[in-house]
């Protein structure tokens, strides 16, 4: 939930900023939205990378019937491999997650434009345009980002499924081993359960931004004019 709060947040000040046009009363323009999606997605892979390093190590220790916490797993990849096994994998997190970002926020202004023409300005969409818009928005990125997901993960996992030396040396050479190894349909396995779950969770993501925008909108209105109203009475 904070990861999300971060996005939302990072991509409205960027979206903003990219935009040449001064006007906050119109909406951002495509261009400007898919490259703050880009630039959102690069940030948060600072954050984003690490933890999924942990997580993706937690599960193989699982697999292998072993127990040990997220705060036990970091300080034994700091003692093992220092600050640059933390962030094993970033490079190609990065590469996944800033052009996914990119199409993600781009697929969902555009979506509910084109569900519901003119509600980028009005903001009148229905429940029914956000779910949709959303969860075509997290189909997209997706689809779009899912072999290097799958590279990010192989290589994230290396260090423990096979000691000393790694058995990948870099995105590339993953990619070539793993199609070669396995086939090309290997890149894509699993991509079926993970766009089904995309598009509902994020649905509901956009769906839950959406109205408690509005909600802090309509309130800070009632807010300015109850303010406007007891200066009148002052004076």
């Amino acid at each position: 939930m904070s990861q999300n709060a971060m996005v939302f947040q990072v991509y409205a000040i960027l979206s903003r900023s990219l935009d040449r046009r001064m006007s906050t009363s119109e909406p951002p323009s495509y261009t400007s939205v898919a490259l703050a999606g880009v630039g959102t997605g690069a940030l948060q892979t600072l954050i984003l990378s690490p933890v999924e390093l942990v997580k993706i190590r937690l599960q193989l220790e699982a697999a292998g019937r072993k127990r040990q916490g997220p705060v036990d797993m970091v300080r034994d990849i700091m003692r093992r491999e220092g600050l640059r096994g933390i962030y094993r994998g970033l490079t190609v997190t990065a590469l996944r997650d800033a052009p996914s970002h990119g199409v993600y926020f781009w697929t969902y202004e555009y979506a509910r434009e084109r569900l519901h023409p003119g509600c980028r300005s009005t903001g009148q969409e229905s429940l029914a345009t956000m779910l949709v818009s959303g969860g075509l928005a997290g189909v997209a990125s997706w689809v779009c980002c899912y072999p290097l997901d799958v590279v990010k993960s192989r290589l994230q996992a290396q260090t423990q499924t096979h000691p000393p030396s790694p058995r990948y040396r870099g995105v590339v050479d993953c990619f070539r081993k793993s199609v070669r190894e396995e086939g090309l349909p290997v890149l894509w396995r699993g991509l079926g359960t993970a766009v089904a779950r995309a598009f509902v969770v994020n649905g509901a993501i956009f769906s839950a931004y959406e109205l408690a925008l509005r909600f802090l909108v309509r309130n800070n209105g009632r807010q300015t004019l109850v303010m406007e109203e007891m200066k009148c009475h002052d004076h």
